[in-house]
């Protein structure tokens, strides 16, 4: 288990990898999760996102679970 953060994507690039601004300020790379591949869900510009990072290496991610819109 890493660290779990709430952020926003800001930017889809190619083969399942984001680029998610944490509520920090940080931004980091994150690939989908296994689950969230196999059921297909879609992850959009501005989707809020729960992201899990290894600590290790903080620049990169899993996105874990994709949050429900806020109104």
């Amino acid at each position: 288990m890493g660290l779990q953060l709430e952020g926003v994507v800001c930017q889809c690039l190619s083969n399942g990898m984001f680029r998610i601004k944490l509520e920090n300020g940080f931004q980091v790379l994150a690939h989908l999760s296994g689950k969230i591949r196999r059921h297909s869900i879609r992850i959009l510009l501005g989707d809020n996102v729960i992201v899990e990072m290894s600590p290790y290496d903080l620049s990169r991610g899993r996105i874990l679970y994709r949050l429900p819109l806020k109104k």
